[in-house]
């Protein structure tokens, strides 16, 4: 018995096998946003700058 694949999957798994590079780059792409090593005084500033949001935000005082 053959198992249900969605249109979804169906369209990935060909795009993947038109185009196998795809992935590596993907995760390429990624790795320029996420994942950096961590600065500790960078972090140390942003925690320094948050700023206390209200619990009801819409609400003036």
């Amino acid at each position: 018995m053959k198992k249900y694949k969605s249109q979804a999957t169906q369209f990935l798994e060909q795009l993947k096998a038109q185009k196998p590079h795809l992935e590596q780059a993907q995760r390429e792409g990624r790795a320029l946003l996420w994942d950096k090593p961590q600065n500790p005084e960078e972090t140390r500033r942003t925690q320094l700058a948050r700023i206390k949001q209200h619990s009801y935000v819409y609400h003036n005082e």
